[in-house]
């Protein structure tokens, strides 16, 4: 019976082993056309390239959990019943259809709200004439009290800077000022005309004159 000849294993080295269990890297030529020799591995040598790389299973399915799916699981999209996956799906795509129609009405049924609503502004309390007018008399009051005490140290020769000059000048100014709101220069309210008709009929009315005296009735 004839022999048949086995190729020779060739590592990743490109380590050829012979029949003889001799090791050698075989002959081959260069790009350039040079031939490159046969090299022969000394027993027990192994290259980097032939190192089996030590796989720990634990760590190795670790990383791979997951990926395998669940087991007996394979075939169960393919087992389901394709008319029951119809049906689902058109129940759930009529759910839909009437969560939206029931979330349109509801929206049509809230008042539409004015674009530029604008909160109705608080009307301005009334302003009381005669307690504006007693409140710029005391401030001129107290203006004009201050300016007669700086006469005051002026005439007793004491000196005033520009500015308290200028108050005192003013002294005048401001009685005119009092005068025309209906006070005088002591910041009292000034008596009017018809106050004082008031008076005497009220007086007449007790039989009494202007001084509080009883009248006397001619005969």
């Amino acid at each position: 019976m004839p022999s048949v000849e086995t190729t020779p294993a060739v590592s990743r080295a490109g380590i050829t082993t012979s029949a003889t269990g001799e090791r050698h890297i075989p002959s081959s030529v260069r790009p350039d056309g040079s031939v490159r020799k046969e090299i022969r591995v000394r027993p027990g040598y192994r290259p980097p390239e032939d190192v089996e790389l030590y796989k720990n299973r634990t760590a190795e399915g670790f990383r791979n959990r997951g990926k395998a799916g669940i087991p007996g699981a394979e075939n169960l999209k393919k087992e389901e019943d394709p008319t029951k996956s119809s049906a689902v799906a058109n129940k759930n795509a009529k759910r839909r259809e009437a969560r939206k129609k029931a979330a349109a009405e509801k929206d049509e049924e809230k008042p539409a709200e004015p674009a530029n609503a604008v909160e109705p502004a608080e009307a301005p309390k009334p302003v009381d004439p005669e307690v504006e007018k007693e409140k710029e008399a005391k401030k001129l009051v107290k203006k004009l009290r201050q300016a007669r005490e700086l006469k005051d140290k002026k005439e007793k020769g004491e000196g005033l800077l520009p500015e308290q000059f200028q108050k005192v000048i003013k002294i005048n100014e401001l009685v005119n000022q009092l005068e025309k709101l209906g006070y005088d220069s002591q910041g009292e309210k000034k008596s009017t005309g018809t106050e004082n008709n008031e008076l005497v009929n009220q007086l007449e009315k007790l039989d009494l004159d202007t001084h509080g005296e009883t009248t006397t009735a001619e005969t």
